[in-house]
């Protein structure tokens, strides 16, 4: 999957969210509490992922008295882009093994 989407520290901290419970429907407010993310910053990441199929986006249905709220899922494209996106992620931290990986 080659997907020009910018790989910023946010997008990761989504996916990493999305990938605690992957097939769970999750509030955007929830993943701004989650995260710790402004609605300035989340919701574009979120309209990104699903511009690019990664996400499916839908309403739920309304209760008297609240308005309808939009959820977010992550869809089969978007779990694998989001599993090899935060393994890049995990091998970036922990940094290239010592001495080449050769063992002794």
């Amino acid at each position: 999957m080659n997907l020009k989407i910018r790989r910023s520290p946010q997008t990761l901290l989504v996916l990493a969210e999305f990938l605690e419970d992957e097939q769970a429907w999750r509030y955007g407010y929830d993943m701004s509490r989650a995260t710790g993310l402004k609605s300035g910053t989340l919701y574009p990441i979120l309209m990104r992922l699903a511009e690019h199929g990664l996400l499916e986006t839908s309403w739920e249905t309304a209760v008297e008295g609240r308005p309808p709220r939009h959820m977010y899922k992550l869809t089969q494209d978007g779990l694998r882009y989001g599993r090899a996106q935060t393994a890049v992620q995990r091998v970036a931290a922990i940094g290239e093994p010592a001495f080449g990986g050769v063992g002794l």
